[in-house]
C-alpha cells in the first residue's frame, strides 16, 4: 500500500508562500515600470498614465472590501483563493499585450488585476499567520517583505527589457500564474481557524476593538507615504539626476534606485521581523516610522543634489518605509478573534489601499504644484501620525499586562 503523501512542514509551506507572494505581487507596478516606454511609442495624456496607475489601488480596494465583507479569507480554504486570484490576475494583466495602452480597455485591465490581488496579498497573511504566534512577527515580516520584492521586479524587468515593454509584461504574467498554481502545495498552519458562515459584524471589530483600531490608525499613517513613495520615487529621482547627467541616463538610474528602495524595503522587513518577536511589534514599528519620516524630510532637503548623496536618502528612506507594515498587520491578527483575523487584516488594507488611491494619484499634481521636495515633506506626515497611534497602543497593551 502506497503511503498518503506527508503534507508539507512550516519551513516548506512558508518558502512556497513567499515564492508564491513575489511572483502574484510582480504585477503591480508593471504599468509604472513600462510607461517610459510605452510612451515613447504611443501618445497617452498624462491624466490616462495616472489612471494606468491608480487603477490597481481602486481595484485592490473593491476587491479587498468585497473579499473582507463576504469573509472570504476565513470561510473558504485561503489556498484556492490565493491561487484561483493569481491566476486570474496574471491573465488581466496579459491582456495589456492586445489592448490599446492607455485606453478604456488597459485601464479596465490594471482595474481588475488589482481587485484581483486582493485575494494574494492578504490572503497569503492569513495563510502565514497560522503557523504560529510567539513568531508571529517574523512570519508576517517574511511575507511583506516577498511582497515588496514582488512589487519592486516589474522595475528590474522594465530594465531589462530595455525597451521591449511587452517582453517585462509577459515574464510578469507568467510568473504570477506558476504563482499561482504553486500556492496549492502549501499546507495550513496548526492556529489557522476558520469560519463557516458569513459573518458581516465580524468587521465591527475594526471599531469596537480598540487595539484593532489603534493598529488600523499606525498603518494608514504608513500607508499615507509607503505607495505614493513606491510609485513614484523612480521618476522623481531622475529628475532630482538630470542636473549631473543625461536625460536617458537619469532614467535608467532612478529605475534601478527605485528597484534599490522598494526591495531593501523588503530585506528590512524580514529583519524587523526578528526583533519584532523579541522586543514589541510596536517598538519596531515606532522606529521604523521614525526613520523613514526622517529619510522623507532628508531626501527633500538633498533633492536636485550631487546624485550620490540623494540616493543614499532614498535607500535608507527605502529601506525603513516598509517594516512597520507587517508589524501592523500582525497586530491586527494578535488582536482579533482567529476566525476573524483574515476578514480583519483584509479590511485593513482596503482602508489603506483606498488612502493610497488619492495620495498616489495627488502626488504627481503636487508635485507640479509644490515641487518634488515639498511632496516629500507633506509625506512625512503620515508616520508622525502613526508613531502617534503606535505609542497608544503600547501604552494601552502595558497598562492591561
Amino acid at each position: 500500500m502506497i503511503p498518503a503523501p506527508q503534507a508539507p512542514g512550516k519551513k516548506s509551506s512558508l518558502a512556497i508562500l513567499m515564492a508564491a507572494q513575489i511572483s502574484g505581487m510582480s504585477l503591480w507596478f508593471m504599468s509604472a515600470a513600462v510607461l517610459p516606454d510605452m510612451t515613447s511609442e504611443f501618445s497617452i495624456s498624462a491624466s490616462r498614465q495616472a489612471f494606468l496607475s491608480s487603477a490597481v489601488q481602486a481595484g485592490f480596494v473593491a476587491g479587498a472590501l468585497c473579499f473582507a465583507f463576504l469573509g472570504l479569507p476565513d470561510r473558504l480554504d485561503p489556498r484556492r483563493l490565493f491561487a484561483l486570484c493569481a491566476v486570474a490576475a496574471a491573465l488581466a494583466n496579459a491582456s495589456l499585450l492586445v489592448s490599446m495602452p492607455g485606453g478604456d480597455l488597459a485601464i479596465a485591465a490594471r482595474f481588475a488585476t488589482g481587485a484581483l490581488l486582493a485575494g494574494v496579498y492578504p490572503v497569503g497573511l492569513k495563510i502565514a499567520v497560522g503557523w504560529g504566534k510567539e513568531d508571529r512577527g517574523l512570519l508576517v515580516g517574511m511575507l511583506v517583505g516577498a511582497l515588496t520584492i514582488g512589487s519592486a521586479s516589474p522595475h528590474l524587468l522594465a530594465i531589462l527589457g530595455g525597451a521591449d515593454w511587452r517582453w517585462a509584461i509577459s515574464v510578469a504574467s507568467l510568473a504570477a500564474f506558476a504563482g499561482g498554481l504553486l500556492v496549492l502545495a502549501a499546507g495550513l498552519g496548526p492556529y489557522h481557524a476558520s469560519s463557516g458562515r458569513f459573518q458581516l459584524r465580524a468587521i465591527g471589530e475594526a471599531w469596537m476593538n480598540r487595539k484593532v483600531r489603534l493598529a488600523y490608525a499606525g498603518y494608514l499613517g504608513h500607508m499615507w507615504e509607503l505607495y505614493a513613495m513606491w510609485a513614484w520615487i523612480g521618476l522623481a529621482a531622475s529628475i532630482s539626476f538630470q542636473g549631473w547627467m543625461g536625460d536617458s541616463e537619469a532614467v535608467a538610474a532612478g529605475r534601478l534606485l527605485a528597484f534599490g528602495a522598494i526591495a531593501a524595503g523588503g530585506i528590512a522587513c524580514i529583519i524587523g521581523g526578528v526583533f519584532a518577536d523579541r522586543v514589541g511589534k510596536e517598538t519596531v514599528a515606532i522606529i521604523a516610522l521614525i526613520v523613514s519620516g526622517s529619510g522623507a524630510i532628508a531626501t527633500a532637503l538633498t533633492f536636485g543634489g550631487p546624485p550620490w548623496l540623494t540616493v543614499i536618502c532614498i535607500l535608507i528612506w527605502g529601506a525603513a518605509i516598509l517594516p512597520d507594515s507587517a508589524q501592523f498587520s500582525a497586530l491586527v491578527a494578535d488582536h482579533s478573534p482567529p476566525d476573524k483575523a483574515g476578514s480583519l487584516m483584509t479590511f485593513q488594507t482596503a482602508l489603506g489601499f483606498a488612502l493610497t488611491f488619492v495620495t498616489v494619484q495627488a502626488t504627481p499634481v503636487l508635485a507640479g504644484l509644490l515641487s518634488w521636495p515639498g511632496v516629500f515633506l507633506i509625506m512625512s506626515i503620515g508616520p508622525l501620525f502613526g508613531i502617534f497611534a503606535m505609542l497608544r497602543l503600547k501604552s494601552l497593551a502595558s497598562v492591561r499586562s
